[in-house]
């Protein structure tokens, strides 16, 4: 199999990332059990690489399976990691999985995203929260990110706009450092020129540990403060499988609580 003209060659992937991860030659040749010398051949196209070593490589560098896949494709192998859709049958016990987790989470918000924060699923809990936003945020896919920040989504109600745009912001810079993936750069240019407010509040009690979110929802007596956490499968070998994250929300205060279980 030849190298496809889509993906670039399989030496400048492993080079790009080892730069992205701040290696050096030296550094990742022992981190894989390679020479340098063979490591800088590969590199520059001079030597060609196994399938074990581009294992091992790809490894040591910590890719994402979806750019494993890419660097197998462009050395001339087959994809090592199956990408199948969620609905899936082969990704039955996953999807049921997830489900346990969000419906377990109740009366708590939780969600489930893909690579690009477009919501997969939801419970319902999450309902309340979004009510009143524009229609057009809400048509497949919906993006929470885009959601949370759009002046005619959240953004008007989160009483705490600047720091919550602020932890978004880096969690997608992070995202897109380990990542490399330049959807996810687009999405931050996007979501950084809204326009917001930042408001007047003091620092938060959970500074250094977490950011609450800060919420005005329809119905209840004050914003409710809301602290997440992200869940992702622990050794997936599958690139959607990878590439879910569960956004768990619990609440934050005594009220939010109340008022979260009041609606159970």
């Amino acid at each position: 199999m030849s190298q496809t003209q889509s993906n670039p060659p399989a030496g400048d992937i492993i080079r790009d990332w080892r730069r992205r991860r701040g290696l050096s030659q030296l550094d990742l040749a022992g981190e894989a059990g390679i020479s340098t010398r063979h490591l800088s051949f590969v590199e520059t196209g001079r030597a060609s690489a196994g399938r074990a070593v581009l294992h091992r490589l790809a490894e040591s560098l910590a890719m994402p399976l979806r750019t494993r896949n890419t660097l197998f494709l462009s050395a001339g192998f087959a994809p090592a990691f199956p990408e199948r859709d969620l609905a899936a049958p082969e990704l039955t016990e996953a999807r049921r999985a997830i489900d346990l987790v969000l419906h377990g989470h109740a009366p708590f918000p939780a969600l489930a995203v893909d690579r690009h924060w477009h919501m997969l699923a939801a419970n319902a809990a999450v309902a309340p929260l979004i009510t009143g936003v524009a229609a057009s945020l809400l048509a497949p896919p919906v993006n929470v990110l885009r959601l949370s920040l759009h002046p005619d989504g959240l953004a008007p109600r989160i009483d705490n706009l600047g720091e919550w745009r602020a932890h978004l912001l880096e969690r997608l810079r992070h995202q897109y450092a380990e990542t490399g993936d330049p959807v996810l750069a687009q999405l931050r240019e996007e979501l950084a020129a809204y326009p917001f407010r930042a408001s007047a509040r003091p620092p938060e009690p959970l500074a250094g540990i977490a950011v609450p979110l800060r919420l005005s929802v329809p119905g209840a007596p004050a914003p409710l403060a809301l602290i997440s956490t992200t869940t992702i499968f622990a050794t997936p070998r599958d690139v959607t499988l990878a590439e879910v994250a569960l956004e768990c929300f619990y609440p934050a205060d005594a009220a939010t609580r109340a008022w979260l279980t009041a609606r159970r």
